[in-house]
């Protein structure tokens, strides 16, 4: 009777891990899934805001004379965003203008600015929730916007002069 006893708590304990591991594995994947949406998000910014610090730099340099077009720029900044993938999980492409890609100033401005406005589809489960919170727009779409602005020169340009003589006096 005894070593009856035994062989049952034997067979019991190897069912247990198979119904703990059915308990476990959707709740991982369930983890899994509401860690990527963040992540997402973390990446496009990150290309979004170098896109843009980049382009300011350029836009620094921008003289409207030529036959230099804001075209040029905007391509520019395009060229930057392409390597966010093309799935509606990173960027939704909407007909022709998929980004939304503001540009101002030039050389002859104080600051330039450039302003990138993304729109991401929401996975499943997160686009529930952010519905339920709001935080999504019309067209149920997490909208993402990064805006820079740099000045053209440093402070003491406009600062101490008008011409390249008084600029190099300020250092005596």
């Amino acid at each position: 009777m005894c070593c009856c006893i035994k062989t049952m708590r034997v067979i019991g304990a190897k069912g247990q891990a198979t119904v703990e591991a059915a308990i476990l594995l959707p709740v991982l994947l369930l983890t899994m899934l509401i860690l990527c949406q963040p992540a997402i998000l973390l990446y496009n910014r990150i290309v979004m805001e170098n896109a843009a610090s980049e382009s300011c730099r350029l836009l620094a340099t921008r003289a409207d004379v030529g036959t230099y077009s804001a075209d040029k720029y905007e391509g520019f900044v395009k060229r930057r965003l392409g390597s966010i993938p093309p799935l509606d999980i990173f960027h939704v492409h909407t007909g022709a203008k998929a980004w939304d890609i503001e540009l101002s100033g030039g050389e002859t401005s104080s600051e330039v600015s450039v302003r990138i406005t993304n729109k991401v589809k929401p996975l499943p489960l997160i686009g529930w929730g952010a519905e339920f919170l709001g935080l999504l727009d019309a067209q149920g779409y997490f909208v993402q916007t990064v805006e820079v602005r740099m000045p053209t020169q440093p402070s003491w340009v406009w600062n101490s002069g008008s011409s390249p003589a008084d600029w190099v006096r300020q250092w005596d």
